[in-house]
Protein backbone atom coordinates (compact mmCIF):
# COMPACT_ATOMS: atom_id res chain seq x y z
CA UNK A 1 0.00 0.00 0.00
CA UNK A 2 0.92 3.31 -0.76
CA UNK A 3 1.76 5.79 2.13
CA UNK A 4 0.05 8.93 2.12
CA UNK A 5 3.12 11.35 1.03
CA UNK A 6 3.64 9.50 -2.44
CA UNK A 7 -0.23 8.24 -2.95
CA UNK A 8 -1.05 12.27 -3.05
CA UNK A 9 1.19 12.09 -6.21
CA UNK A 10 -0.29 9.99 -8.11
CA UNK A 11 -2.43 11.56 -10.89
CA UNK A 12 -4.43 9.27 -13.06
CA UNK A 13 -1.95 8.14 -15.49
CA UNK A 14 0.84 10.74 -14.09
CA UNK A 15 2.74 11.74 -11.48
CA UNK A 16 2.21 15.30 -10.48
CA UNK A 17 2.76 17.24 -7.34
CA UNK A 18 4.31 20.95 -6.21
CA UNK A 19 7.50 21.65 -7.61
CA UNK A 20 8.09 25.39 -6.63
CA UNK A 21 8.23 27.39 -3.30
CA UNK A 22 5.88 30.49 -3.72
CA UNK A 23 2.12 29.13 -2.74
CA UNK A 24 1.06 29.23 1.04
CA UNK A 25 0.33 25.91 2.22
CA UNK A 26 1.20 23.76 -0.95
CA UNK A 27 4.59 22.93 0.30
CA UNK A 28 7.16 21.24 -2.23
CA UNK A 29 6.87 18.08 -3.02
CA UNK A 30 8.52 16.91 -6.14
CA UNK A 31 12.24 17.83 -4.66
CA UNK A 32 15.02 16.24 -5.93
CA UNK A 33 15.44 13.53 -3.94
CA UNK A 34 12.06 12.79 -4.65
CA UNK A 35 12.31 12.72 -8.37
CA UNK A 36 15.21 10.97 -8.43
CA UNK A 37 13.72 8.15 -6.44
CA UNK A 38 10.84 8.12 -8.86
CA UNK A 39 13.41 8.38 -11.73
CA UNK A 40 15.08 5.09 -9.99
CA UNK A 41 12.35 3.11 -9.66
CA UNK A 42 10.98 4.16 -13.13
CA UNK A 43 14.33 2.15 -14.52
CA UNK A 44 13.86 -0.98 -12.13
CA UNK A 45 9.94 -0.77 -13.21
CA UNK A 46 10.71 -0.58 -16.64
CA UNK A 47 14.19 -3.42 -16.75
CA UNK A 48 11.50 -5.52 -14.72
CA UNK A 49 9.12 -5.16 -17.29
CA UNK A 50 10.91 -5.60 -20.33
CA UNK A 51 13.03 -8.21 -19.31
CA UNK A 52 15.92 -5.86 -20.34
CA UNK A 53 19.24 -5.14 -18.39
CA UNK A 54 19.28 -0.93 -17.97
CA UNK A 55 22.55 -0.64 -19.93
CA UNK A 56 20.93 -1.89 -23.25
CA UNK A 57 17.89 0.72 -22.70
CA UNK A 58 17.15 3.93 -24.15
CA UNK A 59 14.95 6.50 -22.70
CA UNK A 60 14.08 9.85 -23.85
CA UNK A 61 13.64 12.58 -21.76
CA UNK A 62 11.14 15.99 -22.53
CA UNK A 63 10.13 18.66 -20.59
CA UNK A 64 7.64 21.78 -21.09
CA UNK A 65 7.97 25.53 -20.54
CA UNK A 66 7.85 24.94 -16.45
CA UNK A 67 10.16 27.08 -14.24
CA UNK A 68 11.12 24.18 -12.48
CA UNK A 69 11.56 22.06 -15.32
CA UNK A 70 15.09 22.15 -15.75
CA UNK A 71 15.77 21.36 -12.47
CA UNK A 72 13.22 17.79 -12.43
CA UNK A 73 15.28 16.95 -16.15
CA UNK A 74 18.16 16.96 -14.09
CA UNK A 75 17.08 14.93 -11.47
CA UNK A 76 15.55 12.41 -13.69
CA UNK A 77 18.38 12.33 -15.69
CA UNK A 78 20.83 11.67 -13.32
CA UNK A 79 19.02 8.87 -11.92
CA UNK A 80 18.01 7.07 -15.00
CA UNK A 81 21.48 7.54 -16.27
CA UNK A 82 23.06 6.07 -12.89
CA UNK A 83 20.87 3.11 -13.91
CA UNK A 84 23.01 2.47 -16.80
CA UNK A 85 19.99 3.96 -19.33
CA UNK A 86 20.88 5.88 -22.65
CA UNK A 87 19.41 8.89 -21.93
CA UNK A 88 18.45 11.37 -25.19
CA UNK A 89 18.08 14.64 -23.89
CA UNK A 90 15.04 15.90 -25.91
CA UNK A 91 14.97 19.81 -24.26
CA UNK A 92 11.56 22.09 -24.88
CA UNK A 93 9.27 18.90 -26.33
CA UNK A 94 5.48 18.52 -26.79
CA UNK A 95 4.03 15.51 -25.07
CA UNK A 96 3.09 13.85 -27.77
CA UNK A 97 6.79 14.30 -29.24
CA UNK A 98 7.97 12.28 -26.29
CA UNK A 99 6.01 9.52 -27.56
CA UNK A 100 6.91 9.84 -31.19
CA UNK A 101 10.42 8.75 -29.45
CA UNK A 102 9.52 5.63 -29.35
CA UNK A 103 8.35 5.26 -32.95
CA UNK A 104 11.15 7.51 -34.62
CA UNK A 105 14.43 6.91 -32.34
CA UNK A 106 13.38 3.47 -31.36
CA UNK A 107 13.55 4.47 -27.87
CA UNK A 108 12.37 1.80 -25.24
CA UNK A 109 10.59 4.64 -23.34
CA UNK A 110 10.10 8.24 -23.13
CA UNK A 111 9.71 10.47 -19.73
CA UNK A 112 7.76 13.74 -20.11
CA UNK A 113 8.18 16.41 -17.14
CA UNK A 114 4.75 18.39 -17.63
CA UNK A 115 1.81 18.63 -16.10
CA UNK A 116 -0.57 19.76 -18.45
CA UNK A 117 -2.53 23.19 -17.85
CA UNK A 118 -1.92 23.41 -13.94
CA UNK A 119 -0.59 26.22 -12.51
CA UNK A 120 3.20 27.15 -12.72
CA UNK A 121 4.05 26.10 -9.20
CA UNK A 122 3.14 22.05 -10.42
CA UNK A 123 5.08 19.71 -12.13
CA UNK A 124 4.59 16.01 -13.03
CA UNK A 125 6.25 13.16 -15.16
CA UNK A 126 4.55 11.34 -17.71
CA UNK A 127 5.54 8.03 -19.33
CA UNK A 128 5.38 6.57 -22.36
CA UNK A 129 6.13 3.19 -23.85
CA UNK A 130 6.38 1.99 -27.39
CA UNK A 131 2.39 0.48 -26.62
CA UNK A 132 1.17 4.06 -25.28
CA UNK A 133 1.00 6.06 -22.50
CA UNK A 134 1.58 3.75 -18.89
CA UNK A 135 -1.83 2.94 -17.11
CA UNK A 136 -3.30 4.02 -13.87
CA UNK A 137 -1.87 0.75 -12.06
CA UNK A 138 1.53 1.36 -13.87
CA UNK A 139 1.67 4.53 -11.84
CA UNK A 140 0.89 2.75 -8.69
CA UNK A 141 3.44 -0.10 -9.07
CA UNK A 142 6.34 2.65 -10.11
CA UNK A 143 5.28 5.17 -6.93
CA UNK A 144 5.49 1.80 -4.91
CA UNK A 145 9.26 0.81 -6.10
CA UNK A 146 9.92 4.66 -5.12
CA UNK A 147 8.27 4.11 -1.86
CA UNK A 148 10.45 1.09 -1.11
CA UNK A 149 13.63 2.95 -2.80
CA UNK A 150 13.75 0.02 -5.02
CA UNK A 151 16.36 0.87 -8.30
CA UNK A 152 18.31 -1.29 -10.74
CA UNK A 153 21.13 -3.72 -9.87
CA UNK A 154 24.63 -1.60 -10.14
CA UNK A 155 22.81 1.57 -9.70
CA UNK A 156 25.58 4.28 -8.57
CA UNK A 157 28.05 1.70 -8.36
CA UNK A 158 29.04 1.00 -12.38
CA UNK A 159 29.72 4.36 -14.72
CA UNK A 160 26.85 6.18 -15.85
CA UNK A 161 25.49 5.47 -18.99
CA UNK A 162 25.70 7.95 -21.84
CA UNK A 163 23.45 10.96 -21.88
CA UNK A 164 22.79 12.72 -25.57
CA UNK A 165 21.49 15.65 -26.52
CA UNK A 166 18.35 15.23 -29.45
CA UNK A 167 16.90 17.39 -31.11
CA UNK A 168 14.15 15.66 -31.88
CA UNK A 169 11.08 18.52 -32.44
CA UNK A 170 12.87 19.10 -35.37
CA UNK A 171 12.00 15.77 -37.01
CA UNK A 172 8.93 16.13 -35.79
CA UNK A 173 7.75 19.27 -36.88
CA UNK A 174 9.33 18.53 -40.42
CA UNK A 175 6.66 15.06 -39.89
CA UNK A 176 3.49 17.71 -39.31
CA UNK A 177 5.02 19.88 -42.28
CA UNK A 178 4.83 16.78 -44.79
CA UNK A 179 1.30 15.68 -43.74
CA UNK A 180 0.19 19.08 -44.61
CA UNK A 181 2.40 19.18 -48.06
CA UNK A 182 0.74 15.58 -48.88
CA UNK A 183 -2.50 16.20 -48.00
CA UNK A 184 -3.07 19.60 -49.49
CA UNK A 185 -1.01 18.72 -52.89
CA UNK A 186 -0.48 22.33 -53.97
CA UNK A 187 3.30 22.06 -53.65
CA UNK A 188 5.87 22.44 -50.97
CA UNK A 189 4.22 25.62 -49.85
CA UNK A 190 0.58 24.92 -49.43
CA UNK A 191 -0.53 27.46 -46.83
CA UNK A 192 0.23 30.41 -49.54
CA UNK A 193 -1.99 33.16 -48.50
CA UNK A 194 -3.62 31.31 -45.57
CA UNK A 195 -3.69 33.49 -42.58
CA UNK A 196 -3.65 31.56 -38.76
CA UNK A 197 -3.18 32.89 -36.10
CA UNK A 198 -1.34 30.43 -33.27
CA UNK A 199 -1.59 31.13 -29.86
CA UNK A 200 0.72 28.53 -27.16
CA UNK A 201 -0.23 30.25 -24.26
CA UNK A 202 3.72 30.74 -23.35
CA UNK A 203 3.65 26.81 -23.46
CA UNK A 204 5.96 24.48 -25.49
CA UNK A 205 3.71 24.91 -28.53
CA UNK A 206 5.52 28.07 -30.27
CA UNK A 207 7.23 25.67 -32.79
CA UNK A 208 3.69 24.97 -34.35
CA UNK A 209 4.14 28.93 -35.63
CA UNK A 210 7.51 29.04 -36.76
CA UNK A 211 8.63 25.18 -37.89
CA UNK A 212 5.22 24.20 -39.15
CA UNK A 213 3.29 26.66 -40.43
CA UNK A 214 5.10 29.65 -41.33
CA UNK A 215 7.79 27.10 -43.85
CA UNK A 216 4.62 26.47 -45.81
CA UNK A 217 3.66 29.76 -46.60
CA UNK A 218 0.98 30.44 -43.76
CA UNK A 219 1.26 34.10 -42.71
CA UNK A 220 1.51 33.79 -38.52
CA UNK A 221 0.60 37.19 -37.81
CA UNK A 222 -1.09 38.23 -35.03
CA UNK A 223 0.07 34.78 -33.66
CA UNK A 224 0.73 35.46 -29.87
CA UNK A 225 2.86 34.23 -26.17
CA UNK A 226 5.14 31.96 -28.54
CA UNK A 227 7.89 31.92 -26.48
CA UNK A 228 8.02 29.52 -23.56
CA UNK A 229 7.71 30.79 -20.39
CA UNK A 230 7.10 28.86 -16.76
CA UNK A 231 5.13 31.74 -15.39
CA UNK A 232 2.47 31.66 -18.10
CA UNK A 233 2.13 35.99 -17.57
CA UNK A 234 -0.89 36.31 -20.15
CA UNK A 235 -3.40 33.65 -19.85
CA UNK A 236 -3.52 30.08 -18.46
CA UNK A 237 -2.50 27.58 -21.52
CA UNK A 238 -5.75 25.58 -21.58
CA UNK A 239 -8.68 25.42 -24.75
CA UNK A 240 -11.34 24.92 -21.91
CA UNK A 241 -10.22 28.23 -20.15
CA UNK A 242 -12.63 31.17 -20.96
CA UNK A 243 -10.36 33.75 -20.69
CA UNK A 244 -8.15 31.47 -22.94
CA UNK A 245 -10.56 31.33 -25.73
CA UNK A 246 -11.41 34.86 -25.47
CA UNK A 247 -7.87 35.80 -25.89
CA UNK A 248 -7.09 33.73 -28.91
CA UNK A 249 -10.19 34.80 -30.49
CA UNK A 250 -9.47 38.55 -29.87
CA UNK A 251 -6.73 38.38 -32.09
CA UNK A 252 -8.03 36.36 -34.79
CA UNK A 253 -10.29 39.24 -34.75
CA UNK A 254 -7.48 41.34 -34.78
CA UNK A 255 -5.52 39.98 -37.57
CA UNK A 256 -7.84 39.56 -39.42
CA UNK A 257 -6.68 35.64 -40.16
CA UNK A 258 -8.64 32.30 -41.41
CA UNK A 259 -8.19 30.57 -38.57
CA UNK A 260 -7.04 31.01 -34.82
CA UNK A 261 -5.27 27.66 -33.17
CA UNK A 262 -4.64 27.16 -29.13
CA UNK A 263 -2.28 24.78 -27.29
CA UNK A 264 -2.07 23.95 -23.86
CA UNK A 265 1.05 23.85 -22.39
CA UNK A 266 2.20 20.67 -23.37
CA UNK A 267 0.66 20.74 -26.74
CA UNK A 268 -1.64 17.29 -26.39
CA UNK A 269 -4.80 19.44 -26.77
CA UNK A 270 -6.00 21.64 -28.58
CA UNK A 271 -9.05 24.24 -29.81
CA UNK A 272 -9.75 26.57 -32.77
CA UNK A 273 -11.12 29.65 -33.53
CA UNK A 274 -13.07 30.59 -37.09
CA UNK A 275 -12.85 33.91 -38.68
CA UNK A 276 -15.13 35.42 -37.32
CA UNK A 277 -13.11 34.42 -33.93
CA UNK A 278 -15.95 31.74 -32.61
CA UNK A 279 -14.90 29.27 -30.94
CA UNK A 280 -14.49 25.76 -32.12
CA UNK A 281 -13.75 23.80 -28.99
CA UNK A 282 -15.69 21.29 -26.96
CA UNK A 283 -18.95 20.11 -28.83
CA UNK A 284 -17.84 21.91 -31.93
CA UNK A 285 -14.34 20.43 -31.36
CA UNK A 286 -15.75 17.37 -31.44
CA UNK A 287 -17.99 17.00 -34.32
CA UNK A 288 -15.17 18.85 -36.49
CA UNK A 289 -12.99 16.48 -35.56
CA UNK A 290 -15.39 13.40 -35.99
CA UNK A 291 -16.91 14.77 -39.88
CA UNK A 292 -12.70 14.87 -40.67
CA UNK A 293 -11.99 11.22 -39.03
CA UNK A 294 -15.46 9.77 -40.67
CA UNK A 295 -14.81 10.52 -44.52
CA UNK A 296 -11.45 8.00 -44.36
CA UNK A 297 -13.54 5.67 -41.73
CA UNK A 298 -17.61 6.14 -43.28
CA UNK A 299 -19.73 4.31 -40.78
CA UNK A 300 -17.10 4.59 -37.85
CA UNK A 301 -17.82 4.72 -34.16
CA UNK A 302 -16.91 7.98 -32.84
CA UNK A 303 -16.22 7.44 -28.99
CA UNK A 304 -16.49 10.71 -26.93
CA UNK A 305 -16.23 11.55 -23.09
CA UNK A 306 -20.61 11.42 -21.21
CA UNK A 307 -20.81 14.87 -21.38
CA UNK A 308 -21.13 15.41 -24.48
CA UNK A 309 -24.70 17.37 -26.09
CA UNK A 310 -27.57 15.50 -27.47
CA UNK A 311 -27.08 17.50 -30.53
CA UNK A 312 -24.08 16.60 -31.03
CA UNK A 313 -24.96 12.65 -31.11
CA UNK A 314 -27.71 13.59 -33.52
CA UNK A 315 -25.37 15.34 -35.43
CA UNK A 316 -22.36 12.49 -35.45
CA UNK A 317 -25.52 9.69 -35.86
CA UNK A 318 -27.87 11.57 -38.54
CA UNK A 319 -25.45 13.92 -40.54
CA UNK A 320 -22.50 11.90 -40.72
CA UNK A 321 -23.64 8.85 -41.02
CA UNK A 322 -21.57 7.62 -37.81
CA UNK A 323 -22.09 5.71 -34.58
CA UNK A 324 -21.83 7.67 -31.60
CA UNK A 325 -20.08 6.09 -28.20
CA UNK A 326 -20.52 7.85 -24.97
CA UNK A 327 -17.81 6.63 -22.36
CA UNK A 328 -16.60 7.76 -19.35
CA UNK A 329 -14.69 11.14 -18.58
CA UNK A 330 -11.02 11.22 -18.91
CA UNK A 331 -8.79 11.09 -22.38
CA UNK A 332 -7.28 7.81 -20.75
CA UNK A 333 -10.45 6.48 -20.83
CA UNK A 334 -12.05 7.29 -23.87
CA UNK A 335 -8.80 6.29 -25.99
CA UNK A 336 -8.69 2.63 -24.81
CA UNK A 337 -12.13 2.39 -24.81
CA UNK A 338 -11.63 3.03 -28.79
CA UNK A 339 -9.02 0.42 -28.80
CA UNK A 340 -11.36 -2.17 -26.92
CA UNK A 341 -13.77 -1.77 -29.78
CA UNK A 342 -11.43 -1.71 -32.45
CA UNK A 343 -9.82 -5.07 -31.10
CA UNK A 344 -13.57 -6.29 -31.25
CA UNK A 345 -14.08 -5.58 -34.85
CA UNK A 346 -15.84 -2.38 -34.54
CA UNK A 347 -14.24 0.35 -36.47
CA UNK A 348 -13.50 3.17 -33.59
CA UNK A 349 -11.52 5.93 -35.75
CA UNK A 350 -11.53 8.91 -33.27
CA UNK A 351 -11.87 8.86 -29.40
CA UNK A 352 -12.32 12.54 -27.73
CA UNK A 353 -12.91 14.26 -24.85
CA UNK A 354 -14.73 17.89 -24.74
CA UNK A 355 -11.65 19.00 -22.98
CA UNK A 356 -9.98 18.61 -26.30
CA UNK A 357 -7.68 15.61 -25.73
CA UNK A 358 -8.44 13.64 -29.25
CA UNK A 359 -7.07 10.67 -30.76
CA UNK A 360 -7.25 9.61 -33.86
CA UNK A 361 -5.87 5.60 -35.20
CA UNK A 362 -4.26 6.65 -37.57
CA UNK A 363 -1.65 8.18 -35.01
CA UNK A 364 -1.23 5.64 -32.79
CA UNK A 365 -4.50 6.74 -30.77
CA UNK A 366 -2.00 9.24 -29.49
CA UNK A 367 -3.34 12.42 -28.09
CA UNK A 368 -1.79 14.78 -29.70
CA UNK A 369 -3.17 18.55 -30.19
CA UNK A 370 -0.97 19.51 -32.85
CA UNK A 371 -1.50 16.27 -34.78
CA UNK A 372 -5.57 17.26 -34.73
CA UNK A 373 -4.63 20.72 -35.39
CA UNK A 374 -2.54 19.77 -38.70
CA UNK A 375 -5.67 17.26 -39.88
CA UNK A 376 -8.02 20.51 -38.97
CA UNK A 377 -5.25 22.83 -41.33
CA UNK A 378 -5.59 20.33 -44.21
CA UNK A 379 -9.04 19.83 -44.66
CA UNK A 380 -9.46 23.79 -44.09
CA UNK A 381 -7.00 23.96 -46.70
CA UNK A 382 -9.26 21.86 -49.00
CA UNK A 383 -12.56 23.17 -48.30
CA UNK A 384 -10.95 27.06 -49.58
CA UNK A 385 -10.35 25.10 -53.13
CA UNK A 386 -14.01 24.77 -53.09
CA UNK A 387 -15.02 28.43 -51.24
CA UNK A 388 -16.21 27.09 -48.58
CA UNK A 389 -15.16 27.43 -44.64
CA UNK A 390 -14.33 25.13 -41.89
CA UNK A 391 -18.42 25.89 -40.84
CA UNK A 392 -19.83 24.23 -43.71
CA UNK A 393 -18.64 20.70 -42.30
CA UNK A 394 -20.28 21.90 -38.41
CA UNK A 395 -23.19 23.84 -39.79
CA UNK A 396 -26.01 21.12 -38.97
CA UNK A 397 -24.51 20.54 -35.61
CA UNK A 398 -27.51 21.65 -33.31
CA UNK A 399 -26.10 23.61 -30.04
CA UNK A 400 -27.63 24.08 -26.58
CA UNK A 401 -29.28 27.02 -25.47
CA UNK A 402 -27.13 27.13 -22.41
CA UNK A 403 -25.27 24.99 -20.31
CA UNK A 404 -23.98 24.79 -16.72
CA UNK A 405 -21.48 22.36 -14.81
CA UNK A 406 -22.10 22.13 -11.02
CA UNK A 407 -19.24 20.79 -8.63
CA UNK A 408 -20.57 19.27 -5.03
CA UNK A 409 -17.98 18.09 -2.86
CA UNK A 410 -18.37 14.56 -1.27
CA UNK A 411 -17.80 14.87 2.96
CA UNK A 412 -17.97 11.65 3.85
CA UNK A 413 -14.15 9.62 4.16
CA UNK A 414 -15.13 6.84 1.74
CA UNK A 415 -16.42 8.94 -1.11
CA UNK A 416 -16.22 6.58 -3.95
CA UNK A 417 -18.74 4.49 -1.64
CA UNK A 418 -20.59 7.17 -0.66
CA UNK A 419 -20.79 8.63 -4.77
CA UNK A 420 -21.95 5.03 -5.73
CA UNK A 421 -25.13 5.25 -3.61
CA UNK A 422 -26.37 8.83 -4.41
CA UNK A 423 -26.39 7.65 -8.01
CA UNK A 424 -28.08 4.22 -7.00
CA UNK A 425 -30.56 5.79 -5.42
CA UNK A 426 -30.88 8.35 -8.74
CA UNK A 427 -31.72 5.92 -10.41
CA UNK A 428 -34.36 4.80 -8.33
CA UNK A 429 -35.60 7.81 -7.96
CA UNK A 430 -35.87 9.13 -11.75
CA UNK A 431 -37.81 5.81 -12.54
CA UNK A 432 -39.89 6.64 -9.56
CA UNK A 433 -40.74 10.40 -11.39
CA UNK A 434 -40.85 8.57 -14.94
CA UNK A 435 -37.91 10.54 -15.72
CA UNK A 436 -36.15 9.70 -19.33
CA UNK A 437 -33.05 7.99 -18.53
CA UNK A 438 -30.42 7.49 -21.39
CA UNK A 439 -30.10 4.03 -22.91
CA UNK A 440 -26.44 4.71 -23.99
CA UNK A 441 -24.87 6.62 -20.59
CA UNK A 442 -21.86 4.69 -19.36
CA UNK A 443 -20.89 6.76 -16.96
CA UNK A 444 -23.14 8.31 -13.96
CA UNK A 445 -26.92 8.99 -14.23
CA UNK A 446 -28.14 10.97 -17.61
CA UNK A 447 -31.36 12.02 -17.50
CA UNK A 448 -33.31 13.63 -20.57
CA UNK A 449 -36.59 16.11 -19.95
CA UNK A 450 -39.12 17.45 -22.63
CA UNK A 451 -40.32 20.96 -23.08
CA UNK A 452 -41.75 22.31 -20.11
CA UNK A 453 -39.58 19.97 -18.00
CA UNK A 454 -37.00 22.10 -18.94
CA UNK A 455 -36.23 20.66 -22.38
CA UNK A 456 -32.78 19.22 -22.23
CA UNK A 457 -30.31 17.04 -19.94
CA UNK A 458 -28.56 16.67 -16.77
CA UNK A 459 -25.24 13.80 -16.08
CA UNK A 460 -24.60 13.14 -12.34
CA UNK A 461 -21.57 11.44 -12.18
CA UNK A 462 -18.47 10.62 -9.46
CA UNK A 463 -14.98 12.28 -10.66
CA UNK A 464 -12.50 9.91 -12.07
CA UNK A 465 -9.75 10.74 -8.91
CA UNK A 466 -10.75 13.46 -6.51
CA UNK A 467 -14.09 13.28 -3.55
CA UNK A 468 -16.34 15.18 -6.07
CA UNK A 469 -19.61 14.39 -8.22
CA UNK A 470 -19.48 16.94 -10.78
CA UNK A 471 -23.37 17.59 -12.57
CA UNK A 472 -23.69 18.82 -16.37
CA UNK A 473 -27.02 20.46 -17.51
CA UNK A 474 -27.93 21.62 -20.93
CA UNK A 475 -31.10 22.71 -22.25
CA UNK A 476 -32.45 23.69 -25.26
CA UNK A 477 -34.60 26.67 -24.36
CA UNK A 478 -33.41 29.89 -22.32
CA UNK A 479 -34.07 28.88 -18.55
CA UNK A 480 -34.03 25.76 -19.02
CA UNK A 481 -31.28 24.63 -17.15
CA UNK A 482 -32.43 26.07 -13.79
CA UNK A 483 -35.60 24.08 -14.41
CA UNK A 484 -33.81 21.31 -14.41
CA UNK A 485 -31.57 22.15 -11.42
CA UNK A 486 -34.47 22.77 -9.59
CA UNK A 487 -35.96 19.09 -9.85
CA UNK A 488 -32.54 17.69 -9.18
CA UNK A 489 -32.00 20.13 -6.22
CA UNK A 490 -35.04 18.26 -4.34
CA UNK A 491 -33.54 14.53 -4.76
CA UNK A 492 -30.35 16.05 -3.63
CA UNK A 493 -31.52 17.73 -0.51
CA UNK A 494 -32.26 14.10 0.71
CA UNK A 495 -28.83 12.71 0.63
CA UNK A 496 -26.39 12.56 3.05
CA UNK A 497 -22.12 13.14 2.27
CA UNK A 498 -22.63 15.87 -0.57
CA UNK A 499 -22.26 19.55 -0.13
CA UNK A 500 -24.82 21.25 -1.81
CA UNK A 501 -23.46 24.89 -1.76
CA UNK A 502 -23.15 24.80 -5.68
CA UNK A 503 -26.64 24.21 -7.03
CA UNK A 504 -28.06 25.95 -3.95
CA UNK A 505 -26.51 29.08 -4.72
CA UNK A 506 -27.09 28.50 -8.78
CA UNK A 507 -30.88 28.50 -8.02
CA UNK A 508 -30.68 31.41 -6.07
CA UNK A 509 -30.97 29.67 -2.98
CA UNK A 510 -28.19 30.00 -0.55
Amino acid sequence: MLRDEWKRLKSGTDIRGVAMDGVEGQPVQLTDETVRRIAAAFAAWLSDKTGTPCRELTVSVGRDSRLSGPRIRNAAVAALSASGIRVLDCGLASTPAMFMTTVDLGCDAALQITASHHPWHRNGLKFFLPSGGLEGSDIGEILAYAQDGRRPAGFEEEAPGPVEESPYMTRYAARLRRLIVDGVGDGERPLEGFHIVVDAGNGAGGFYASAVLEPLGADISGSQFLDPDGRFPNHIPNPENEEAMASVSAAVVRAGADLGVIFDTDVDRAGCVDAQGREINRNRLVALAAAIALEDHPGGTIVTDSITSTGLKTFIEQELGGHHWRFKRGYKNVINEAIRLGNDGVNAPLAIETSGHAALIDNYFLDDGAYLVTRIIIKAAQLRKEGKTLDSLIAALQEPAESVELRFSITEPDFRACGERILAALESHAEEQGWTLADDSREGVRVSFGPGQGNGWFLLRLSVHDPVMPLNIESDEAGGCRTIAAQLAAFLKGQAGLELDAINTYLGNG
